[in-house]
């Protein structure tokens, strides 16, 4: 099993920035083979994507509501994922998950095979 932990959220104004991260523990071993992704869910929405990061490096994925703004990264050496969230809209407010998927991604959520229990992200006008 693998547990992963979101962090970073909290309370910004528009324009601001905020970085999550995620770090993983458990059977982390081949966490390196992993694709691993964001998804955000705000209220009374679904969980949608935000971006992935494919286990082989390449083929990075973003939300189009998202490009230019946010970046994922990670560091297999760590076993954690990031995002960094620049111009900050109140759009953006939503709880912000974290997901690992064995050498595959996806923009559906219910594909993952592992999920945090998110951080929350409010965005003020």
């Amino acid at each position: 099993q693998v547990q992963l932990v979101e962090s970073g959220g909290g309370l910004v104004q528009a324009g601001g920035s905020l970085r999550l991260s995620c770090a993983a523990s458990g059977r982390t071993l081949r966490m390196s083979m992993y694709d691993m992704a964001w998804f955000r869910q705000a209220p009374g929405k679904e969980r949608g994507f935000v971006a992935a990061f494919p286990w082989t490096g390449g083929g990075i994925v973003y939300a189009d509501s998202v490009k230019g703004r946010f970046t994922i990264s990670r560091d297999n050496s760590k076993n954690a994922v990031y995002l960094q969230m620049n111009s900050l809209k109140p759009d953006d407010t939503a709880v912000y998950y974290c997901a690992a998927r064995w050498r595959s991604s996806s923009k559906v959520w219910e594909a993952y095979d592992y999920w945090g229990q998110g951080t929350q992200v409010t965005v003020s006008s």
